[in-house]
């Protein structure tokens, strides 16, 4: 069958699909994809019982990632406000950007030699990916 992931939890490892109007259980055991399901995937899967096994992306989800976020958009934040984390929030790193924030409090003058840091990385294409493993453009 084809459905989509309704909602998915990875602490516990389980989710729900939705499939014309019926739900099926599913668990990590049970995915066959390389990534990890998020909500909202579509998803090719067989049913035993109520719970969906076997259960696995629809083929354009293999497909490698569309870059979303800018490459020269997180630099500047970086440069500008790398001691707050704004350029980790933007790229989806929240707890890499709370973890400046703190050092905002904590150790002044090291946020700012972080975000300085982290721009640098940014426009040499060391950093060069999202939180969910998209390119920059």
């Amino acid at each position: 069958m084809i459905g989509h992931i309704e909602s998915y939890d990875p602490k516990t490892q389980s989710g729900v699909i939705k499939s014309e109007d019926q739900f099926f259980a599913f668990d990590l055991q049970g995915w066959a994809a390389d990534v990890p399901p998020d909500e909202g995937d579509d998803v090719n899967f067989d049913i035993e019982g109520n719970a969906a096994v076997n259960v696995n992306l629809v083929g354009a989800y293999l497909q490698p990632p569309q870059a979303v976020k800018y490459k020269y958009v997180a630099a500047v934040l970086a440069l500008l406000l790398g001691f707050t984390g704004a350029h980790r929030f933007y790229l989806g790193f929240y707890k890499l950007g709370l973890a400046q924030l703190a050092l905002l409090f904590l150790l002044k003058g090291y946020g700012a030699v972080w975000g300085f840091t982290e721009a640098i990385l940014i426009f040499g294409g060391q950093i060069n990916k999202d939180a969910k493993g998209r390119p920059l453009k």
